[in-house]
């Protein structure tokens, strides 16, 4: 008899996004006259740029002629597309990290849920506490969390960092020496940053316990202080216990086309063995490669061109984080992020639950948002929004909220 994967089952309830999902289709189907603004989900707006449409243009053509034909990629990624990764996101910010330290992908989604498969399940987690749910739940799927306690909505084998006001929603290093920690700057979903001085912390505090600290930098373009790192490895001695995920999903608006990367140092080691065999042999054998179409489309976002199409993209959701926050500010919320991130992480009324928030916002102004408790238990009597819809739509959920 075919027995299935019993971790699945220690995981509460569905996904966070597809349970907001159902709950907006059956408020819907209800009211068909409502019309619903959508500040939950983390999906871009704005089309692709010019320059990254033209690529994807030529890469097409390229496509259908035998002579530039393209089939199976490269396991690591096209050298054209990881050599100006290599070059514009590391070595121009002073971090030697080479073209074969870089693995591409279908977004770093994935990359951080698969991570976790070169490490023994015998490896101890820690997060923060809100979360990015995928960091917890591919660990529960793998069978490294224990069991989950409803009563403190917690697992039982995983460490949870508090991120709160009282600490600027950053983690205080942990009493407990985690195997593997998940830290994700600019964060989601409270839109915190870490300073440079207290992330080395965390590269020490690695180092001195042979630890990985497992580094989710997807947001890093959106970062608009001088002394907020974009990568871990501007870190001394990163190289040494630190791996990093990035997206082009919101710096270049690719939630649609799906490209990713992951970064992992030639000489990071753990109990004697490098990282780079397993992360390649796990690569190789299970994933073909990123189309060459989507690719060349990552290539021409480090142009002069792309690069001055995509800064202007992101622009505009910065303006629109800094109109919810000023106009959530103005009608009396206690808001937090929205200035190096796309997210704004705002305090619950009248201490609602995350959730009676949820369904107080799509009842009375038909506007939705992500309760802060589906991050973790501390996120609890909080709510995020993002700053990823159309600007119109920006401007009539924030007169919305003023009519509350």
């Amino acid at each position: 008899m075919a027995r299935i994967n019993y971790n699945y089952l220690k995981l509460p309830g569905s996904y966070l996004f597809s349970t907001i999902g159902k709950k907006v289709s059956e408020f819907s189907e209800k009211n068909p006259d409502k019309e619903i603004i959508r500040l939950g989900i983390g999906d871009v707006t704005q089309p692709l740029a010019p320059a990254i449409v033209d690529a994807l243009h030529n890469a097409v053509d390229e496509m259908g002629n035998s002579d530039t034909f393209k089939g199976y990629a490269p396991d690591l990624g096209y050298d054209f597309l990881r050599n100006i990764i290599s070059e514009k996101d590391f070595k121009d910010r002073g971090c030697d990290i080479d073209l074969d330290e870089i693995f591409v992908s279908d977004g770093a989604k994935s990359d951080c849920g698969n991570i976790q498969e070169i490490f023994g399940l015998d490896n101890k987690i820690a997060v923060c506490d809100p979360v990015y749910p995928v960091y917890v739940d591919s660990n529960v799927m793998a069978g490294r969390t224990g069991e989950y306690m409803p009563e403190i909505e917690r697992f039982k084998d995983v460490i949870y960092m508090k991120c709160t006001k009282e600490n600027d929603f950053t983690p205080d290093i942990p009493d407990e020496i985690p195997d593997l920690i998940y830290l994700c700057f600019p964060n989601n979903p409270t839109g915190a940053v870490m300073k440079k001085d207290k992330l080395q912390e965390w590269v020490d505090f690695a180092n001195r316990n042979d630890s990985i600290i497992l580094y989710d930098a997807a947001y890093e373009a959106f970062i608009s202080e001088d002394d907020v790192p974009h990568s871990i490895y501007e870190c001394e001695g990163a190289k040494d216990c630190a791996i990093e995920f990035r997206s082009f999903s919101k710096t270049a608006g690719f939630t649609g086309l799906r490209l990713g990367y992951t970064v992992i140092p030639k000489e990071l080691s753990t109990g004697g063995e490098k990282l780079w065999p397993l992360w390649a042999r796990r690569h190789g054998t299970k994933y073909n490669g990123a189309p060459y179409i989507v690719q060349r489309a990552g290539e021409a976002a480090y142009s002069d061109e792309g690069r001055k199409q995509i800064r202007a993209q992101i622009q505009y959701y910065k303006e629109n984080a800094s109109i919810i926050s000023e106009g959530l500010k103005r009608a009396g919320y206690e808001i937090y992020g929205g200035v190096n991130a796309p997210y704004i992480w705002m305090k619950t009324p009248d201490d609602m639950t995350s959730w009676e928030f949820f369904d107080y916002l799509l009842e009375k102004v038909n506007v939705v948002g992500t309760p802060g408790s589906g991050f973790g238990p501390s996120g609890e009597h909080y709510f995020r929004l993002t700053a990823f819809g159309s600007r119109e739509n920006t401007l009539r959920a924030i007169e919305r909220f003023g009519n509350l």
